[in-house]
């Protein structure tokens, strides 16, 4: 079946605003910021769809997760680490490994940076377990319900 741009432009809209529920389902406050389920959508829709749409759906709904959730200092820095870590995560075939890794990478090393520059080593620091459990947990149940998700097509 072919897709329309208009049919291709909702989906992403709804990818977007269900990435964004999930990240306002589950809020759990960690040093200066918060763990969130956000990542489950964002490896979800690169797993599905691909670099392109896991780069938009990430960067949005990470943007709109820090808008709402009272945290504009964020908002451009979640942005661009979240676009590019569903940029990496939606690297296929031979690259798929390499992909994660650099989502994984970029995702908690730009946090660190980040909270750093915003907060100091301390917080910095006290936050990056929290990242990557996040991250990891993102990218299993991400992945496991694309996998569904293809069997289902």
């Amino acid at each position: 079946m072919k897709t329309s741009n208009t049919q291709y432009l909702t989906l992403l809209a709804i990818l977007v605003a269900v990435t964004l529920v999930l990240g306002r389902f589950v809020m759990i406050p960690m040093g200066k910021g918060f763990l969130t389920l956000l990542d489950v959508g964002i490896y979800f829709t690169a797993a599905y769809l691909g670099k392109k749409e896991g780069a938009l759906v990430g960067g949005l709904s990470a943007f709109l997760l820090d808008l709402l959730a009272g945290y504009p200092n964020w908002m451009l820095i979640s942005l661009f680490v979240h676009g590019v870590q569903g940029y990496f995560a939606g690297f296929k075939g031979r690259q798929k490994g390499l992909g994660l890794i650099l989502a994984s990478l970029v995702m908690v090393s730009s946090y660190f940076l980040a909270s750093w520059g915003f907060y100091g080593l301390g917080i910095a620091l006290a936050d990056v377990l929290g990242n990557i459990l996040q991250n990891t947990l993102g990218m299993f149940l991400g992945l496991s319900l694309a996998k569904v998700f293809a069997k289902l097509n």
